[in-house]
């Protein structure tokens, strides 16, 4: 038979792959995190019909003579660069900006992916639309245990963020020095216990030939007393009183003429939260927002990179799992060990690029029909050779 007809039907299946392999790509053009593949070809086995010739004194050399069997599909090859953001405005949605690949845990095994569609479950786990569990770093008492094995990440409803009790307070602004002696200024503040029970902290000024009388009391009976001088207007340094365990700072207080501004405007210590939302820090670390106004770690996401990521196998479901030729994940926080950054309330959408695939298709389907013609002229050879018995 002729050797060409065996070339073409090698050319119909390489190329018959190539359209797979772009049809693939178009149909996930709108794909979260879908990389886009691309189909690369080689020649067969060549066959030798003459070999080559070594130069003699009086002969030249000859070259060989080879004469070609065929195409064949020598790899399909990843494209991991960076896709188009997409804003969504959900919390849950992350996506990285760079080099990595986020962590998941399904039915035993570890998978990787570039689709940061996440959402919470039940229980309040971090899950991927199929149900993979997102994996990082947990946080305890507000502090990621990042040199801990990855696990499971959380954002419970119900996560409590404890009472802090007041323990400092500070006082700023200006008590009036052009007041008659005897006037007062009162200041109140609500402050809290170990328990988060509030209380009202008081703060009484009284004018005095020499400066202002402090007087501090809280609704539990607790009181102290100090004397602030202002010489030049200002506070000396370490000025401050006592009251209930509570050091009222009160070094920012100045003295100056027809100014009434006096206020405590800080101080610490609040009730016990639960957990309203939670915001995705460009390290990855999952910060939450408690009904108490405070802010507290939930955990940080975990990012894995690899040596050779064109080496990972597809999983299906925008997943991937490491082999041989990918090396070992090299597991990181997002802006460490060449991991890129992570961006909250995004998705990183597919790379496809629909004009290069169009163009791809073309290409094929002219291969294609190329070969499909070798095969016809083949065809027509054989079918004169078999005429010459006529």
């Amino acid at each position: 038979m002729l050797r060409s007809l065996y070339s073409g039907i090698s050319g119909l299946r390489s190329h018959q792959t190539m359209l797979d392999v772009t049809g693939n790509n178009i149909a996930n053009v709108n794909t979260t995190g879908f990389k886009a593949s691309a189909t690369q070809f080689q020649d067969t086995l060549s066959q030798l019909t003459q070999g080559a010739g070594a130069p003699q004194e009086a002969l030249g050399g000859t070259n060989p003579a080879q004469v070609g069997l065929g195409v064949q599909v020598a790899g399909v090859v990843t494209n991991f660069s960076q896709g188009s953001a997409q804003a969504t405005g959900r919390a849950t949605d992350m996506r990285i900006a760079g080099d990595g690949f986020f962590i998941t845990r399904q039915g035993g095994q570890t998978l990787y992916t570039r689709a940061g569609a996440f959402s919470s479950d039940a229980d309040g786990r971090l899950v991927t639309p199929d149900g993979a569990l997102v994996q990082g770093w947990p946080a305890v008492n507000g502090v990621v245990q990042q040199g801990a094995a990855v696990g499971d990440l959380r954002t419970p409803r119900g996560a409590l963020s404890p009472a802090q009790a007041t323990t400092t307070a500070r006082v700023t602004g200006n008590l009036p020095s052009d007041v008659a002696v005897g006037t007062q200024i009162l200041q109140e503040t609500e402050v809290y216990g170990a328990d988060g029970t509030a209380r009202d902290l008081t703060l009484t000024f009284t004018r005095t030939g020499a400066g202002w009388n402090v007087a501090a009391r809280d609704a539990n009976g607790a009181a102290g007393t100090t004397v602030l001088v202002l010489p030049n207007g200002r506070a000396a340094a370490g000025s401050s009183v006592t009251v209930g365990g509570i050091a009222v700072d009160l070094s920012g207080v100045t003295g100056f003429a027809e100014l009434r501004t006096v206020s405590i405007s800080e101080r610490n210590g609040r009730t016990a939260g639960t957990l309203e939302s939670f915001t995705v820090g460009a390290d990855g670390t999952l910060i939450g927002a408690f009904s108490n106004g405070g802010r507290q770690d939930l955990g940080r996401v975990a990012l894995a990179g690899f040596v050779n990521p064109a080496g990972l196998e597809k999983a299906g479901g925008s997943s991937y799992r490491a082999t041989g030729n990918s090396g070992a994940a090299d597991v990181g926080s997002a802006g460490s060990n060449g991991l890129g950054s992570l961006d909250g309330g995004t998705l990183e959408m597919s790379n496809v690029d629909l004009s290069q695939e169009f163009t791809n298709l073309i290409v094929a389907q002219r291969g294609f029909q190329a070969n499909a013609r070798i095969i016809t002229t083949s065809d027509e050879v054989l079918q004169e050779l078999a005429n010459l018995k006529r």
